[in-house]
């Protein structure tokens, strides 16, 4: 039995498309972080903002 062609008929690209791909997908990468970060700094900043002012003033 014999492996099938997609598996057989692999292609090694060269080393700068290779280069190109991780530099994308490094981008892409960071750019999710950043989002990420970013929703998660707006829920902090509304919680605190739902709870109002007075939040502050109430004792321990």
């Amino acid at each position: 039995m014999s492996a099938p062609d997609e598996i057989r008929n692999v292609e090694v690209e060269p080393p700068e498309v290779a280069a190109a791909r991780a530099r994308v997908r490094r981008r892409r990468s960071i750019a999710l972080g950043l989002a990420l970060a970013l929703f998660a700094v707006t829920f902090y900043v509304l919680t605190i903002a739902k709870m109002g002012p007075a939040l502050f003033d109430r004792s321990l």
